[in-house]
Order: C-alpha cells, then structure tokens, then sequence
C-alpha cells in the first residue's frame, strides 16, 4: 500500500464509502445494537468515527498553519460528544458522517506540501502529518468492522491487511508482555516473527486474519498453530 497521503486519501474515501453504504441501512433499532465494543452501540461507533474525522481535522489545520491544536480538547470531551451523539436518530448520523468525511476531505486538500513533515501532537504522541491519513483509514476499516453488520476482515484491502499486520507485529515486537510466535501468512511465503524466534509456535492463515486476530477482532478460526495448542494470547491493541 502507498504511503504517499495523497494518494492513500482515495483509500480512506473508498472506505468510507463502504462505511457509509453500511451506516445507511441502520434504523433506530439497528443502531442501538451492540457494537463488538464493550459498552457501545453502533451508534456509539459511529459518533466516535465522525468525531474522529473532526479530530484529524484540528491536526491537519495544526499543520498546516503552525499553530499548535489538539485533535480532542480533552478526553472527557471526547467520552461526552460520543455519549451525547450516540442515541441520534439514523438520518442524523449518516448527515453527520458524511459532513465529517468532507471536512477531513477538505483539510486534506487545503494541506501545501511541505506542511505533510510538520510533527503533530496526538493522543497516542507525535506523528507526522503524512501519517494522519493512514491513520483515518486505519479507524474506518477497523471500526466499519465493529460494527458487526456484515464487513469482515476478509473484506480488508489487501494492501491495508498487510500494513496493518506489519503495524501491529512492529508494536508487539517492543511489548515485553506480547508471547513470542512466529507469524506466516499467504502461504509459507511470508513471516513475521514477534520475540525469539527458537521454540516459538507458528500461527499461520490469511493476512486479514492474522492480523483482526491480533488487534481482539477476530477469534482466529481460520488460524492454526504449529506445534499443535491453542493461540498464544496477544496483548490488548492500542
């Protein structure tokens, strides 16, 4: 997958198109289901995801203009615009989603080129703003999937499954509390290896797989284990 924000920009507006195609089906009923989220409801999924696109908004402005901003004014005004959003009426989160999308769009397009190096402040540290843009797309794949209506790992780009597979096996390999396996995917072609590498288990199946499994999003049935036991048990992501 391109790492250029530009061009990754049309991934994140064809997953967002997929999200809004899925959102749109929901009525009132449908959205106060129970998301894969402990505790939240669809609705609760996608106040977080229009709120999310605000929040890249505020960075990328960050960015462009110099002026330091944070991507949420605070966490507890983080937890109440999702709370207070959750319980919208159907057509009010599809407007919402949609209006989000497009500023995010719009802050995309305003960014000159030599604003995508400028470091910005996140709530998980300082990133690049080039990198903001995988990380819209990384939030709409992984949450259009929490909203458990039908989109499932297997429907990941391959090209998202892959970087985010290497994403996460990248931030396992700093975590001295992440079990040591060796990783194969598409075949025996390609493996990653978390930990030391001697007397590891292999855990091979489908990139999407392996990595759903990884982030708590799947419960790894397609996935075996060589020798043969049960899947050694990841850290929680993120």
């Amino acid at each position: 997958m391109t790492t250029d924000p530009l061009l990754l920009t049309g991934e994140v507006q064809a997953s967002t198109a997929r999200l809004l195609g899925t959102a749109a089906v929901f009525d009132e009923a449908g959205l106060a289901s129970a998301s894969l989220l402990p505790g939240w409801s669809r609705g609760h999924v996608l106040a977080h995801l229009a709120r999310n696109a605000d929040g890249f908004v505020n960075l990328l402005t960050a960015a462009r203009t110099g002026e330091p901003r944070p991507m949420y004014a605070s966490p507890a005004g983080r937890a109440a615009d999702i709370e207070a959003g959750a319980a919208r009426p159907a057509d009010a989160h599809l407007e919402d989603l949609r209006r989000s999308a497009d500023r995010f769009g719009d802050a995309v397009a305003a960014m000159p080129a030599e604003a995508w190096t400028t470091t910005v402040t996140t709530p998980g540290g300082p990133r690049v703003a080039a990198e903001l843009i995988w990380c819209r797309l990384r939030e709409v794949e992984v949450h259009h999937l929490d909203l458990a209506a039908g989109h499932r790992a297997a429907d990941w780009p391959a090209g998202f499954a892959h970087r985010l597979l290497h994403e996460v096996v990248t931030d396992l390999a700093t975590r001295p509390d992440a079990p040591a396996m060796v990783l194969r995917f598409d075949g025996t072609r390609h493996e990653l290896v978390v930990g030391e590498r001697d007397g590891a288990p292999v855990v091979a199946g489908p990139a999407p797989d392996l990595a759903a499994w990884l982030i708590g999003r799947g419960r790894g049935d397609l996935l075996t284990v060589t020798p043969e036991g049960p899947l050694p048990n990841p850290p929680e992501w993120m």
